[in-house]
């Protein structure tokens, strides 16, 4: 799921979105934000929490992918809250979150 929201973002910002899934890309940085979304999905959805661990290495890391965007212009900073805040909008965008369930504060 990670790779198919990831290569969403980049189709999207390709395109060129109007109206936008990346409106939210301007406001200020919510630090917090990153948790709360990443709660906010795994308590309605539950498709997410599995550690890190569990993953295959090397793992390209929050950190990683939060600069990545922000290079391509699609956040408005390079912190893992700057991502969140266009993931939100972008999964309901994309029709990953039918519940409207994922938003920052």
């Amino acid at each position: 799921m990670r790779r198919a929201l990831i290569g969403s973002v980049i189709v999207v910002a390709l395109l060129g979105p109007t109206g936008s899934a990346f409106a939210d890309s301007t406001a200020s940085t919510n630090a917090n934000c990153w948790g709360t979304v990443v709660s906010q999905r795994a308590t309605t959805y539950g498709d997410i929490g599995t550690h890190s661990s569990s993953q295959s290495e090397p793992r390209p890391g929050l950190g990683n992918l939060a600069r990545d965007l922000f290079d391509l212009g699609l956040t408005s900073g390079p912190r893992p809250g700057d991502t969140a805040v266009v993931l939100a909008s972008l999964d309901d965008a994309v029709g990953q979150d039918p519940l409207g369930a994922t938003h920052c504060p």
